[in-house]
C-alpha cells in the first residue's frame, strides 16, 4: 500500500485522468552483500526493517525474515496500519511501535528525509535502513527478499542457509526462469491487479481490470493442478509462493469487499488455490520454519488498514473464519 506525498495524494490518488491506477517505482535500490568490503556488508544488528502489517509488499519481506530466521539479526519496526494525512506513522496502537527507535521520529517520511532531504515522492514501506551509514539501503520489496535469501547466510543457523534448504532454496537455479516468468504475470494481474481494480475510478476501467485479475486466478488454479507438489513449483516453498501469498491471504477478507474483486472468493471459487493458501497458513513445520506465513499475517491490521483507505468507518467482521481449518 502506498504512502502519501506532502500534497495529500494517497494510493487512491495514483489513478490518472483516464481512471487507471499507477504504482510508484521504488527509489532506493542498493544491495547488502556478504562481502565485508561491500558498501553495505551483512552484519548482525546493523540493519532495520520498517513495515506495517497491513501492507502486502512489506508482508513478503516479513515472511522471508521469519523463513530465514533473521529476527535477531535484523531489527523489525512496525508502523501503524492506517494511512494518515501525515502518511505512515508511529503511534504505539494495536501492538505497533510508539516511535522510531533510532531517531524518535513519528512518521516514516522523516526517515526518508534523513536519507535524502530533497526526497519528494511517496514514502512507502518496506524500508531497509542502515544504522552505520544512516540511510535507506532499499525500499523495493522484491529486491529486499532476495537479499534476505542468502546475504546473511554466514550469520544464520546452518539449516536455514540457502545451501541447506531442500530444493535449492527459494530461487533454485533450475527453476529460476519459470519462477521469474510467473512473477511477471502474477505481479501485473494479481499482486498489482487487485489495486488496479480497487482504485479504478471509472466503470470502464474497473471492468477492464477485474476480468484479467480473475483470468490470472484461473491460470493459477490450472497451474496448481499440474504442479508436481503442493506448492507452485513442487514439493517446497519458492519465491513464487512467497510473492503470491500476501495477495491471496488478503483476497477474501479485504479485496473481495473493499476493492470490488467480487466475481468469486478464493475459498469458494478456487479449490486448489484455497488448499495452497491453507497449507501455507497452517504449516508449522520445517517448510515454514515454524509458521512464518501464519505468524506474519495480522487480519485485524489488514482489514482496518483497507477500511481506512476508503474512509469506511465500519470494518467487516467476516468472513468467518478468516482462514478455514485444514481438513483432516
Amino acid at each position: 500500500m502506498a504512502d502519501k506525498t506532502s500534497d495529500g495524494a494517497g494510493a487512491a490518488g495514483q489513478a490518472s485522468a483516464d481512471g487507471r491506477f499507477h504504482r510508484q517505482t521504488a527509489q532506493f535500490r542498493s544491495t547488502i552483500s556478504p562481502e565485508g568490503s561491500a558498501e553495505f556488508p551483512a552484519e548482525a544488528g546493523r540493519y532495520v526493517l520498517y513495515i506495517n502489517y497491513g501492507c502486502p509488499w512489506a508482508h513478503r519481506t516479513n515472511i522471508v525474515l521469519h523463513l530465514k530466521g533473521l529476527e535477531k539479526i535484523i531489527q523489525k519496526v512496525v508502523l501503524y496500519h492506517e494511512l494518515t494525512p501525515e502518511g505512515w506513522i508511529f503511534n504505539g496502537l494495536d501492538g505497533t511501535d510508539s516511535k522510531d527507535p533510532l531517531y524518535g521520529f513519528t512518521r516514516i517520511r522523516d526517515l526518508y528525509h534523513k536519507a535524502d532531504p530533497a526526497y519528494d515522492k511517496r514514502c512507502t514501506v518496506p524500508v531497509l535502513w542502515d544504522r552505520v551509514r544512516e540511510t535507506i539501503v532499499n525500499n523495493e520489496s522484491a529486491e529486499i527478499i532476495r537479499m534476505f535469501y542468502s546475504a546473511f547466510d554466514g550469520l544464520v543457523p546452518e539449516e536455514r542457509r540457502t545451501a541447506s534448504l531442500p530444493g535449492g532454496g527459494y530461487l533454485p537455479p533450475a527453476l529460476r526462469a519459470e519462477i521469474e516468468a510467473m512473477n511477471g504475470w502474477v505481479y501485473d494481474d494479481v499482486n498489482n491487479g487487485v489495486y488496479r481494480t480497487g482504485f479504478a475510478s471509472t466503470q470502464a476501467t474497473y471492468e477492464e481490470r477485474v476480468l484479467p485479475l480473475f483470468a490470472a486466478l484461473d491460470r493459477l488454479e490450472a497451474h496448481l493442478g499440474e504442479a508436481r507438489g503442493p506448492y507452485l513449483f513442487g514439493a517446497h516453498v519458492s519465491e513464487a509462493d512467497i510473492r503470491l501469498y500476501p495477495t491471496i491471504v488478503r483476497f477474501d477478507v479485504a479485496y473481495h469487499h473493499f476493492f470490488r474483486c467480487n466475481l468469486r472468493m478464493v475459498r469458494h471459487g478456487y479449490p486448489r488455490l484455497h488448499a495452497w493458501l491453507q497449507r501455507l497458513y497452517w504449516d508449522e513445520g520445517v517448510e515454514s520454519n515454524g509458521g512464518a506465513f501464519r505468524k506474519t499475517t495480522n487480519f485485524d491490521h489488514i482489514k482496518r488498514g483497507y477500511a481506512n483507505v476508503f474512509k469506511d468507518r465500519i470494518v467487516p467482521m467476516g468472513p468467518d473464519p478468516h482462514i478455514l481449518p485444514l481438513e483432516e
